[in-house]
């Protein structure tokens, strides 16, 4: 046996170490930039420093309630009795969806109201129709924040009001944010919506704009969240698709309302102008063919249980070298999902990550007399 080693193509490859930002700045407190596909991050300032979300608490409060309607626990015709606690929360100067105490109003339009016209009423009304009590909801979102992987975080209320429990860091949002798109595609859509109109107010009809700035720009924005908080100032978890690339921003502590407009519109367009993202590897085909040695195939399909993805920078084009290594021939029996070899990306010639690969098919051991010829033909010609 020996190893064999396959050079499969010759690509593009971004590491953040090998490209310089020092030109580069947003005037935010707190940033992160990540491309979805790849998830590497291409822009980072302060990214697990302490603030309060604000609003964007609300992408949390409308997971909760798209996991129960994806499980099947919640519909969007149910409706949900309007307390007298959330009521309040349309008559105090908060944004609001203006619901009215004793109505009952569905889920549906509740997250059109939370997602569209950021009401803190909708959102209370939410979290007692499902939960019972907004403490209740609360301790929901928290969970599933610890669930999903945002280890710096903390909700305390559905809505994002001030209260210093209620906290998290840029790089959780990111996290809330990629699984939002990933696991509720069909809902996602809600938070390109640019307005809505609420009938049942105790007066004439209001309707209200999405809060999110860039929706207005044409530039391809379908997401996500605003905030603003006195002591947190402006914040924008922000998501750009154009064909099938999408780049997800979140910041904090802009100065104005402005401000936050100007530079996450800027941090997207620098992000989307000066990178690309290519396709190494697809999980529904196969990669490469192995050798095999005494099964009924002379090869076999192997290929990464994932689709893989790198990001480059178009101003910075390096030569990356992705091989496959493998102790070959590799002997039959051979079971479908057996780890059989790996694909090693390398940037001039050092190690950038490796993958294994997997085998797509089963192949069976040759009978007696195959072998026997088979090993034959290997010690006179060294042919497999």
């Amino acid at each position: 046996m020996k190893i064999k080693l396959f050079l499969i193509t010759t690509i593009l490859l971004f590491s953040t170490t090998n490209f310089s930002l020092a030109k580069f700045n947003i005037n935010a407190r707190t940033v992160i930039l990540q491309d979805y596909l790849s998830g590497e991050i291409l822009y980072e300032k302060n990214p697990d420093e302490k603030i309060f979300p604000a609003s964007m608490t609300k992408i949390m409060t409308s997971i909760v309630a798209f996991d129960l309607l994806k499980n099947g626990e919640i519909t969007l015709d149910e409706k949900f009795l309007v307390s007298e606690n959330a009521w309040r929360l349309s008559s105090s100067g908060y944004s609001s969806m203006f619901i009215m105490v004793g109505d009952e109003v569905s889920v549906e339009d509740l997250l059109l109201g939370i997602i569209v016209a950021s009401g803190n009423d909708a959102c209370v009304a939410l979290a007692e129709g499902i939960a019972g009590t907004e403490d209740e909801f609360a301790l929901l979102m928290t969970e599933k924040a610890k669930e999903i992987g945002m280890e710096n975080t903390n909700f305390s209320n559905s809505s994002g009001i001030n209260d210093d429990n209620n906290y998290s860091t840029v790089r959780d949002i990111l996290i809330m944010s990629n699984y939002l798109i990933k696991n509720h595609p069909k809902y996602y859509e809600y938070f390109k919506i640019k307005e809505f109109t609420w009938y049942r107010t105790g007066g004439d009809p209001i309707t209200q704009g999405n809060r999110n700035p860039l929706l207005y720009k044409n530039m391809g924005v379908d997401g996500i969240k605003t905030g603003y908080l006195d002591s947190e100032k402006y914040s924008l978890a922000s998501s750009l698709l154009r064909k099938e690339r999408r780049l997800l921003a979140v910041a904090s502590g802009f100065e104005t309302k402005n401000s936050r407009s100007k530079q996450s519109q800027k941090l997207l367009i620098w992000g989307i102008t000066n990178f690309d993202t290519i396709k190494i590897t697809n999980e529904n085909q196969h990669l490469y063919e192995l050798d095999v040695w005494q099964g009924n195939k002379k090869k076999v399909k192997v290929n990464t249980k994932d689709t893989i993805f790198k990001t480059i920078p178009k101003a910075k084009k390096k030569y990356l070298k992705v091989k496959i290594v493998y102790d070959g021939p590799i002997k039959a029996p051979i079971i479908k999902g057996d780890e059989l070899a790996e694909i090693k990306i390398l940037y001039k010639d050092e190690l950038v990550s490796n993958h294994s690969l997997y085998a797509m098919e089963n192949v069976q051991k040759q009978n007696a007399l195959s072998r026997l010829i088979s090993s034959i033909n290997f010690l006179i010609w060294g042919d497999v």
